[in-house]
């Protein structure tokens, strides 16, 4: 009877172990969470850009640019919360406060989104391009559907008063072969 009874026992516990344990994420979702943590942020905008590394072991590395330190620290905890998620990095730089900045950050804004060619971007719940102002230089990040975008979004921040605009923008193909890698 102890004998069937230890057998049983031990058919239990690998059972539970079976049914219990949480199979590894792929960093493919895990991606898409943090993402999603980022983007659904109230204070996340277009004058915010936040790219993601996962080592793997879980390890989170957030890079980019935020207009305030709130962002900086709300960003980095809500991205800890993600499953799969063993550690993060904030390596998150904020922007200096600077009304010129401001100004020149709204300015673009109104030359790429007002621009018909750009309406589509402008509509879903996280906007497409995303316009970095630093002392006066221009980084304009996210993803656009084609080249042809791409190319224009840089020449309407080109007529702005920015001292440079450099432009990080990818192809929607680009950002999918990066995407197929995590998988």
């Amino acid at each position: 009877m102890m004998l069937r009874a230890t057998a049983v026992l031990f058919v239990l516990a690998l059972g539970s172990t079976l049914v219990f344990a949480e199979p590894e994420r792929k960093k493919l979702q895990v991606f898409k969470d943090i993402q999603q943590q980022v983007t659904r942020y109230s204070f996340f905008t277009i004058f915010d850009d936040v790219s993601v590394a996962i080592d793997e072991h879980g390890l989170v590395t957030l890079a980019g640019h935020v207009t305030g330190p709130h962002k900086s620290r709300e960003i980095a905890r809500r991205v800890a919360t993600v499953q799969g998620v063993s550690g993060v990095e904030n390596a998150l730089t904020v922007l200096p406060i600077s009304r010129e900045d401001d100004r020149l950050r709204v300015d673009i804004a109104r030359a790429i989104y007002g621009d018909s060619n750009f309406w589509r971007y402008g509509t879903s719940t996280s906007p497409a391009i995303h316009i970095v102002v630093e002392r006066g230089h221009v980084t304009l990040t996210g993803v656009v559907s084609s080249r042809v975008d791409r190319q224009l979004a840089e020449t309407l921040a080109r007529h702005s008063r920015a001292l440079s605009v450099t432009n990080r923008l990818r192809t929607n193909e680009e950002t999918r072969g990066e995407l197929e890698q995590l998988d």
